[in-house]
């Protein structure tokens, strides 16, 4: 069982707000074996949640964290939205899944939550930190690859797509700064944004910078199999 975070589509006051996740997320988790249950913000409930899973995914969404958690004026607030339930409730779940050793996975958003709950900083507007040509945020189809990404040979995720480099799509105008004495940065794209990065202190704590539920190359659904097997490994070691 895979908990997923939902997003939201207007604010929580209003009364036709909804939550929703992509079906392509729950059908990756699907296809490799296990079964996603999604789980509305509800801070009250982490712990309760937390028993019927056995693993997490972060997803991403089309808003930033709060650069105040990781320490940091908002340097662009005109290219910034913020989602300040949502990213307290991913905060509070992730924690706790942390603290259990219960595998994650964070996806976009998801994987710059990670580093920012292990003390990683964020670059806030990749076209105004990073000197690139890169377009991180394409205009393109999200099942389109738009650049590459090349990753270290004695990592996790190399293991996983049995790749030393693959094209990916890029849906983001923020990154991951950099490595930390808890974060391992594991990929980046030719420009040196940060593209994964790995919890070397936790069994498995994966995050990606791209959208792997598109399925852009054959390798992707390897990722989705490792966390539905971390987590089937994680169920039998709680039973």
């Amino acid at each position: 069982m895979i908990g997923v975070t939902p997003d939201r589509n207007a604010p929580p006051s209003e009364i036709e707000s909804q939550f929703f996740v992509r079906r392509n997320y729950c059908a990756a988790i699907t296809a490799s074996g296990g079964a996603a249950l999604i789980l509305p913000y509800d801070m009250d409930a982490v712990e309760l949640y937390l028993d019927q899973i056995d693993g997490l995914m972060i997803t991403g969404g089309m808003f930033d964290v709060d650069p105040a958690i990781y320490g940091m004026p908002a340097l662009y607030p005109g290219k910034m939205l913020l989602k300040e339930d949502r990213t307290g409730f991913e905060q509070a779940l992730l924690r706790g899944a942390l603290q259990r050793d219960m595998p994650v996975l964070g996806i976009c958003g998801g994987m710059q939550l990670i580093a920012v709950e292990l003390g990683g900083k964020l670059l806030q507007h990749i076209p105004s930190d990073v000197d690139t040509d890169l377009e991180h945020k394409q205009v393109m189809d999200c099942d389109t690859a738009s650049h590459v990404i090349h990753i270290t040979r004695e990592s996790r995720l190399h293991a996983i797509l049995g790749v030393d480099s693959c094209q990916v799509n890029s849906l983001h105008h923020q990154s991951v700064m950099g490595a930390t004495d808890r974060i391992d940065v594991t990929a980046v794209a030719e420009d040196g944004v940060v593209e994964s990065i790995e919890i070397p202190d936790r069994k498995f704590c994966l995050g990606v910078q791209w959208h792997p539920e598109y399925l852009v190359n054959d390798s992707e659904q390897n990722i989705f199999r490792a966390l539905v097997t971390a987590a089937q490994d994680s169920q039998l070691h709680r039973v």
